[in-house]
């Protein structure tokens, strides 16, 4: 078994839509290689700093990322090409005593980083209205809005109904008012 620590600047487009490892960043590579009968596994930890964006309010977002993996890399000549089944597809070869460990480093951080990250973990998000980030104007935000299926109706004038001496309204409408309603 050997162990090697070392930091390498992280490939290009590492990372979700909304969370990723800057191009060129340190990643912090802690392994461990050991001699199997089938070629070297590979096992350790990688470490790195992702920013990105929040998926509620879009506010920026910045944290580190520690993740393990673990990667078989078999001998080019070890199965020939009759003896390599189809499961062994996924396993990592190695070419001249070297492993490419970057798909094992790709996929473990890429699949440990949230598709919805969140600022904070109870952010409200955005108004829908007018997009202020609702953390900042407060809970009692609201805006005035009118269902436009109703709009035609506030356009009609109903005439204020009829007073009574006793001051109750009367129970049948006057004909007048009934005749505006159904002219419009």
């Amino acid at each position: 078994m050997k162990r090697v620590r070392t930091t390498v600047p992280a490939p290009a487009e590492l990372g979700t839509p909304l969370l990723a490892v800057p191009a060129g960043a340190p990643v912090e590579l802690d392994l461990r290689l050991e001699a199997v009968m089938e070629g070297v596994l590979v096992s350790g930890t990688a470490a790195t700093q992702v920013v990105g964006e929040c998926a509620r309010c879009l506010e920026p977002v910045a944290d580190e990322v520690e993740v393990e993996f673990r990667e078989l890399f078999t001998y080019p000549d070890r199965y020939g090409d009759a003896g390599r089944g189809d499961d062994d597809d996924d396993l990592g070869q190695l070419i001249d005593d070297h492993a490419d460990l970057e798909p094992a480093v790709r996929d473990a951080l890429v699949l440990s980083l949230p598709l919805s990250p969140r600022c904070r973990e109870d952010c409200p998000g955005l108004c829908v209205d007018c997009g202020a980030r609702l953390a900042d104007v407060g809970p009692g935000h609201t805006h005035e809005r009118s269902d436009p299926r109703w709009a035609v109706l506030s356009a009609l004038e109903v005439p204020a109904p009829e007073v009574n001496a006793d001051g109750g309204v009367p129970s049948d409408p006057t004909p007048s008012s009934l005749d505006s309603l159904e002219k419009d």
